[in-house]
């Protein structure tokens, strides 16, 4: 069986998240999947952008016509009435198609923007849910939603400024540079073509370098982020030891640090428009220089001189954007880097391939040698074995530490076993389907958090779609039906932030009613009544041992007294089983268990409260 379970153990622990970025192309051809599903929406829209450009350039062309056209001989009327109307009407109808290509590109491409963002949204999602506790236990949920937040914006942002600024600028540099070539000469062409390559070069050197500023900005906007929210989602610790202060002074340090991070990368963007533009007016300045001799010499004409710098104006006033646009681009693909490698980050806990659902027919769960440690350096658990037979109950006691609750979460199997295995039925969990063992488990857990939802919502996620009347029926098992129904909202009633507007006992029974709703096969109690005053927790007793009853059940406890009637008592220390027996059996055998008992009644005797059974 030791071998058999050494071939099955757990992967190692997810590498780190690395911290040099991948490359742009790599990030590029991450994206690429999501968008090839609406290849043909990709295509009509690069159809309406090549079709908006063609129209834009014609515009200027147009223009020198008409100028041209305005050189009438006296006396020639009807050339007065007939070209320059032409020419204005086809001028205002290009004009027209311009906006009209743009805008239908705009419609078709919507769907396929949208789309990609909301199909790596819901990936992203549903990758977190499927990563491991250990993941979940070191994150820091306040950068991390901001970097979901980011990429997913950059998904929109990177589309955007490439397919509606880059490419139709490129589109609109060739038909522009390759009319001025064949209309004129070639210097027109060699001017604008070092202008534009001269721009780009430096637009792409200086933004490069500023990006190190800009990582480091949004590095610090996140860190900032974090410390807000975990100070807000702990503000009863803070108010407790009254350290509001104190976190206003970690958190204006972090505002500090980003506020320098800001200044910084604004100087660097100053410099970077600064240079475009003195590159900008150069070009201007030559190509304007050469087009105006040109008239005064008469190989070009006044409609010439106006095609030009309608040329001009059109490609420079997109290209003033081209730094932030770029700037832009590398920050998306900053940001939808960051979110990949949340996908990057390898499941510690994975189905096996080919996994079986999970067959319950008795419900029997046996612990078969099981080691484990959440630190290979600090084992938490030494060959522990035991049987939950069907249909019975087989509590776990022990001093805190002693590695109750761990069995508890190797059973629903958030970790996996580096040595030993768990069986349901026989069938060991790494081998069947993680969803389909966590259907047949339910458990009440000791530190009970809540949606910020209603009470209904909270007591039905035990089994979403339950009816009204199913939702009262648990909510009477764990007897909070009453404090429901007596409040002003009843069942609509918002339980707040992790539920803290309810006290610990009713979110206590709201997570047993939610338990009971379910209604597995198998149930966990872990430490189920901590919350509970002594009456309250002696009725919720008798209904846990109703709901127990058929079923198997794990209830892990430190009060003894809640135990007492469970088939077998299992007395872990150290994470090894030390004692197992029936209440009254382990009370005569006098050790580990007996001294815990007796502890645990003269705390009962000293605090005022009736003896246990």
């Amino acid at each position: 069986m030791r071998s058999a379970s050494r071939s099955m153990r757990a992967p190692p622990a997810p590498a780190p998240e690395p911290g040099a970025p991948r490359s742009d192309w790599r990030t590029l051809a991450r994206l690429l999947p999501f968008l090839w599903v609406y290849r043909w929406r990709v295509s009509i829209a690069l159809a309406c952008l090549v079709a908006a450009k063609v129209a834009n350039v014609g515009v200027p062309v147009l223009l020198k016509e008409l100028v041209d056209a305005m050189s009438i001989k006296p006396g020639d009327t009807m050339a007065l009435l007939v070209v320059p109307v032409g020419l204005i009407v086809a001028y205002g109808a290009l004009r027209l198609s311009t906006s009209v290509f743009t805008e239908l590109r705009e419609l078709i491409f919507a769907r396929a923007t949208e789309g990609a963002s909301r199909s790596i949204s819901l990936k992203v999602f549903r990758h977190l849910h499927a990563l491991s506790m250990r993941f979940h236990l070191e994150r820091q949920t306040g950068g991390m939603t901001r970097d979901i937040e980011r990429g997913t914006r950059a998904v929109q942002a990177l589309i955007s400024y490439s397919l509606y600024s880059i490419l139709p600028t490129l589109i609109e540099v060739g038909l522009v540079l390759g009319l001025l070539a064949l209309k004129f000469d070639a210097l027109f062409a060699w001017i604008t073509a070092g202008a534009l390559l001269f721009y780009i070069v430096f637009t792409i050197v200086v933004t490069e370098w500023r990006t190190q500023f800009r990582r480091q900005m949004n590095e610090l906007d996140s860190s900032a982020h974090s410390r807000a929210v975990d100070a807000l989602l702990n503000y009863e610790t803070v108010k407790y030891f009254n350290n509001e202060e104190f976190e206003a002074r970690r958190y204006d340090e972090s505002l500090e640090r980003l506020q320098r991070a800001k200044i910084k990368s604004q100087g660097t963007l100053s410099l970077l428009n600064t240079g475009q533009q003195l590159i900008i007016a150069a070009a201007l300045v030559g190509i304007l220089w050469r087009a105006t001799a040109g008239v005064a010499e008469g190989r070009l004409t006044l409609g010439d001189l106006v095609m030009i710098n309608a040329f001009m104006i059109q490609l420079y006033i997109p290209l003033n954007f081209l730094g932030v646009i770029y700037r832009e681009i590398k920050q998306a693909l900053t940001d939808l880097d960051k979110m990949f490698n949340l996908l990057e980050r390898e499941r510690e806990v994975a189905d096996a391939p080919g996994a079986a659902e999970l067959k319950v027919a008795t419900g029997t769960v046996r612990f078969e040698g099981v080691d484990f440690a959440y630190d290979p350096a600090r084992p938490i658990l030494h060959g522990v074995s035991f049987e939950i037979p069907a249909g019975c109950t087989v509590a776990v006691v022990g001093a805190s530490g002693a590695g109750k609750s761990t069995l508890a979460r190797l059973l629903y199997r958030f970790y996996d076993v580096t040595g030993g295995r768990i069986t349901v039925d026989g069938q060991d969990i790494r081998a069947v389907t993680q969803q389909s063992l966590r259907r047949a488990i339910g458990i009440v857990p000791q530190d009970t958090v809540l949606f910020n939802d209603t009470v209904e919502f909270n007591i039905a996620y035990g089994r979403p779609g339950a009816t009204r009347e199913e939702v009262e029926a648990a909510a009477r098992s764990a007897h909070i039906h009453d404090f429901i129904a007596a409040t002003p909202k009843g069942y609509e009633t918002m339980v707040g932030e992790r539920g803290l507007k309810l006290s610990g006992g009713e979110k206590q029974r709201v997570a047993i009613a939610r338990t009971l709703l379910k209604n597995p096969p198998i149930l966990i109690f872990d430490e189920a009544t901590s919350a509970l005053d002594s009456a309250n927790e002696r009725a919720i007793q008798a209904e846990l041992k109703s709901a127990a009853q058929g079923k198997t059940a794990l209830v892990i406890a430190h009060r003894l007294s809640t135990v007492v009637d469970a088939h077998e008592i299992v007395v872990l220390d150290h994470g090894r089983v030390v004692e197992r027996g029936a209440h009254a059996e382990l009370l005569a055998r006098d050790g580990r268990y007996a001294e815990m008992w007796r502890l645990q009644q003269a705390a009962r005797d000293d605090a005022g409260e009736p003896a246990g059974a």
